[in-house]
């Protein structure tokens, strides 16, 4: 049987911890930031943890193995 490839793109966008969690950036980020506030701003600087139903498609994609 052939080797699986990835999906590249979910490779690009997502981030993967050494734990096997996955992370993905927010949305609303990429322009209209003056009327948002410094917190909010702030806040969607960070990344956000991937988890439930999506987290399990992902990994099928990925071919990762489940998160220990």
């Amino acid at each position: 049987m052939p080797k699986l490839k990835s999906k590249k793109i979910l490779m690009k966008r997502l981030k993967i911890t050494k734990n096997g969690k996955i992370l993905h950036g927010r949305s609303f980020t990429s322009h209209l930031q003056v009327k948002k506030s410094k917190k909010r701003r702030k806040n969607l600087k960070k990344n956000i943890l991937l988890t439930g139903f999506y987290a399990k498609k992902v990994r099928k994609f990925m071919n990762l193995r489940k998160a220990k």
